[in-house]
């Protein structure tokens, strides 16, 4: 079937390209708002999300299995035949543009773990949508989310301004950006986790300074040295100086105090179980993994883990975190990237059988159930299991003791005989 019209502009929408009804040019009309304006700081004193998954492994952790979990899938083009009638469109073009080659100088994986980090991290993921001269998609250019504004129309419309990686400036109708947006306020900028969630973060990354601050101060020991009464005017000078020498100071909270009466150090220090620093930063990484939806063992959290949660989070991790943010981006590529008349006809769907797949006894005996009742063919497990066909491999089978219900037996009364093949479950 072709299906080279089903991704075309539509002809309105090419004639408001072609006479001008919507110039790429700014001008009155409408509003604009910068990026960095609009989004707001993500913590108090102004932390850069690039600052945060720095400063958290946790975070980064998170932010790595999201996206190269949801980018290692193939995203599928679905043609819609009817009710609960779809089939495959691996012809259609955008089945290139998503899981082969986006553009000249990306793979389709690189271009998907880009889009999904630059959401986790700043709420927004932005590509250029080339087109030829069909309307037909035929690439996408990222942009960093933070080179990105958005313009809104007096007729409510979108046109986006942006600078490249390059460094070349672009001003884009609403049919010409792939815009995937978070969570958001106003309909225009989405959040990110680390935006909604800014509370608990400014918590984590204060832990993770001053964990910082206290492993640098470890080896300094920190409080005072008094001296006998009658000691030298210099003496406390002198002293201090030989100390600094011998164990370094590299920050401002190191070095002892002096005083001249006495003769003894006094050490002041609170320790990590004191300043309840582990417990810390343990609540924090379960928060920053929970502010993502991944479960704590898929980013390493495994002081209460077992054999069996493990793979119950495995699947958690696919059907809480990943689905969802799968939906998300299929929904943005249909609105972005098809037509009104293009969205009738297709759906974009992320396959996540391979991340569901279990152990090979838990696959095979599925294998075995899903032939006997006719769901797969011998074949079909063999594609499954990325093995070639075999002749003959395309037969499904079904029980030959299986007849609707208050219908006389197989093989009685008038039943189809057994025979020829159909002796048992398998044929």
């Amino acid at each position: 079937m072709p299906n080279c019209c089903e991704a075309d502009m539509n002809f309105i929408e090419r004639l408001a390209f072609v006479f001008g009804y919507e110039k790429r040019a700014g001008g009155n009309g409408g509003y604009f708002e910068s990026y960095v304006a609009a989004r707001g700081s993500y913590l108090a004193g102004g932390t850069s999300p690039e600052g945060v998954i720095s400063a958290l492994g946790v975070a980064t952790a998170c932010i790595a299995r999201r996206s190269q979990g949801l980018a290692s899938v193939p995203l599928c083009v679905h043609r819609n035949l009817g009710p609960s009638n779809v089939e495959q469109a691996d012809n259609h073009p955008l089945y290139d543009v998503l899981n082969t080659c986006p553009n000249d100088y990306q793979s389709a994986y690189e271009l998907r773990e880009f889009l999904i980090r630059s959401h986790d991290l700043h709420g927004n993921a932005y590509a250029r949508v080339e087109r030829d001269n069909r309307g037909q998609v035929i690439a996408l250019h990222p942009f960093a989310p933070t080179t990105v504004s958005i313009e809104v129309l007096a007729n409510g419309r979108r046109r986006y301004r942006a600078t490249d990686f390059s460094g070349k400036a672009w001003t884009l109708l609403q049919e010409e950006m792939l815009h995937v947006r978070g969570p958001s306020r106003d309909g225009i900028y989405g959040l990110s986790p680390l935006q909604i969630a800014d509370g608990a973060v400014g918590v984590a990354v204060a832990a993770n300074d001053f964990a910082r601050s206290y492993f640098d101060n470890g080896s300094n020991p920190d409080g005072y040295i008094t001296f006998p009464s009658g000691a030298s005017k210099d003496a406390p000078d002198e002293i201090r100086k030989h100390w600094m020498a011998k164990h370094g100071a590299n920050n401002r909270f190191a070095g002892p105090a002096v005083f001249t009466n006495g003769g003894e150090f006094k050490e002041i220090r609170i320790n990590a179980a004191d300043a309840q620093l582990l417990d810390t930063r343990k609540y924090s990484a379960e928060d920053i993994a929970r502010i993502f939806d991944c479960p704590p063992t898929s980013v390493g959290i495994v002081d209460r883990s077992t054999y069996a949660n493990t793979e119950q989070e495995a699947l958690a991790l696919v059907r809480n975190c990943l689905a969802p943010l799968a939906a998300r981006f299929e929904s943005a590529f249909a609105r972005c990237l098809l037509t009104t008349a293009g969205r009738r006809s297709y759906f974009f769907r992320h396959d996540f059988a391979e991340l569901l797949r279990g152990d090979m006894k838990t696959r095979y005996e599925s294998y075995r159930l899903a032939r006997e009742i006719g769901v797969f063919s011998p074949n079909d497990i063999r594609r499954r299991e990325n093995e070639p066909p075999i002749e003959g491999g395309d037969v499904y089978h079904v029980p030959v003791n299986w007849a609707p219900l208050g219908a006389a037996p197989l093989g009685h009364n008038g039943g189809p005989p057994l025979g020829d093949g159909a002796t048992g479950a398998n044929g």
